[in-house]
């Protein structure tokens, strides 16, 4: 629903009006002259809150990444076994890339694009996230690699669900079975069996199947 205007909201009702178009025609068709038609403004409205298109785009990169980071809180702040926590974490990952495609890769390129500024922090956020469902897990102060290399697989692992449903290669309900074995698979590797270790205790490498 757009955002009833007035002088005060107008940053937010701009935001809101660019994601409707990315999500429309892509960030080709994003221009601040074409935003301020739509939310009829006068033409130079915009650039009092967005220099220029880039602007506009990391701006719209960063509160995707301050919701996926919401998203991704909730999911963890349920109490429960490591499993369905993770579980609810992978769910939680793959809804939002499916419901805001365009968003996604617009949020994963500007990340990619920057060292530093508003979008990097926001990105890093959300991936501070991660590393806080890694520490709880275990309990224990882990290997910086050991964190860093599950959460980048399992982050891989949810984005090419997603990917799956988004092209339409599988359906949402398969996707969420998709999630919930991955969850198990990671936890039941070797790199899962270090995550989850009691702290002070070795990990014991799983049983292979003949």
């Amino acid at each position: 629903m757009k955002r009833p205007f007035h002088h005060g909201n107008l940053r937010a009702v701009l935001l809101d009006q660019a994601e409707a178009m990315l999500r429309e025609q892509g960030s080709d068709g994003l221009s601040l002259r074409e935003l301020a038609r739509q939310a009829g403004v006068s033409h130079g409205a915009p650039r009092s809150h967005f220099i220029d298109r880039q602007a506009l785009l990391d701006a719209l990169a960063e509160q995707g990444f301050d919701r996926f980071t919401d998203r991704a809180r909730a999911a963890l702040a349920v109490p429960g076994p490591v499993r369905e926590r993770l579980r609810a974490l992978g769910r939680a990952y793959v809804d939002f890339a499916v419901d805001n495609a365009a968003l996604m890769e617009l949020m994963f390129a500007a990340k990619s694009s920057q060292s530093s500024g508003p979008v990097h922090d926001a990105a890093m956020r959300f991936f501070q996230v991660l590393d806080g469902a890694m520490v709880d897990v275990s309990g224990a102060a882990l290997d910086d690699g050991v964190r860093t290399r599950f959460k980048l697989l399992f982050a891989a692992t949810m984005q090419g669900t997603a990917a799956l449903i988004t092209a339409r290669r599988i359906t949402r309900e398969q996707g969420e079975t998709l999630v919930d074995d991955a969850a198990d698979a990671l936890l039941a590797s070797e790199l899962g069996a270090r995550l989850t270790a009691p702290r002070g205790e070795p990990a014991d490498a799983p049983a292979l199947s003949p």
